[in-house]
């Protein structure tokens, strides 16, 4: 394992020689919340996973930040790597990352997997989070901290797991308060451009989805698995947006089967 700073990028490099993926984390969270997706992934593949700008180690300027940025971020961590094509797997803001990578650099990639991403958010979806938004400026990020582990995991999995809920609130509150509003405009608007623009996806894509994960819905997976043309949805039962960190195998029992189908066959 190799952790390395590459320009403004922070990434740790590890696994063996088989086909690389690329891992891009959420909003508000960084390289390490990929842990239980690492040991089925390193056993096959070169793992790439990295900060994005404004989280984590990587670099954090204060300035308007568009998807563009965060795209080319990718691009070029894979460049400095010299890697001409990989998988791409994104959660959340790193889904949307994710279908906008994709789209704009077809060539670059071999197969995606979107977790828990927005497609075509409605109003009432879209006003919520400008309201959390909001809050965030004139509060403080932290005020929204609570409210978004109640969104993000199931109530008994947090009365059980203290531990594991405690750590994820760390992780959110040690965000840069000036930068976070600024990435989040990012999370908030992104999916607009992406809602017709995901039909000239060509790579084989699976779009997962957490039963009671609200704002990345189910039903916003299977738009997406309908509108790209190699996809496929896959909807877990029970769980809610960080169904990967408080139940993985349900997750990795989904993705690492896609993944191990379309680059190792």
């Amino acid at each position: 394992m190799t952790t390395k700073k590459f320009a403004d990028t922070v990434a740790t490099i590890s696994g063996n020689d088989g086909p690389p993926v690329l891992l891009i984390h959420g909003m508000g969270l960084h390289r390490h919340m990929w842990q239980a997706q690492l040991p089925p992934l390193e056993e096959r593949f070169k793992v790439v996973r990295y900060d994005m700008l404004g989280h984590g180690d990587s670099d954090k300027p204060v300035k308007t930040y568009t998807m563009d940025d965060l795209v080319d971020q990718s691009v070029r961590l894979m460049d400095t790597l010299e890697l001409e094509r990989c998988a791409l797997v994104g959660f959340s803001l790193g889904g949307l990352i994710g279908q906008a990578f994709a789209v704009a650099h077809p060539d670059r990639i071999s197969a995606l997997a979107i977790l828990n991403s927005a497609h075509g958010r409605n109003e009432e979806q879209r006003i919520g989070m400008m309201e959390r938004l909001e809050i965030a400026i004139r509060s403080g990020l932290t005020a929204t901290t609570e409210a978004a582990l109640e969104r993000w995991f199931t109530a008994g999995f947090t009365s059980h797991n203290p531990d594991v809920i405690d750590r994820v609130r760390q992780w959110m509150n040690a965000n840069d308060p000036e930068v976070y509003p600024l990435i989040y405009r990012v999370l908030a608007e992104g999916d607009r451009a992406l809602v017709d623009a995901i039909t000239a996806i060509q790579c084989p894509t699976l779009a997962l989805a957490c039963e009671e994960d609200h704002g990345n819905s189910p039903e916003m997976a299977q738009r997406m698995a309908k509108l790209i043309p190699n996809a496929r949805a896959a909807i877990v039962p029970r769980l809610r947006h960080m169904g990967l960190v408080e139940d993985a195998p349900a997750i990795n029992g989904i993705l690492i089967p896609f993944l191990e189908e379309t680059l190792l066959d």
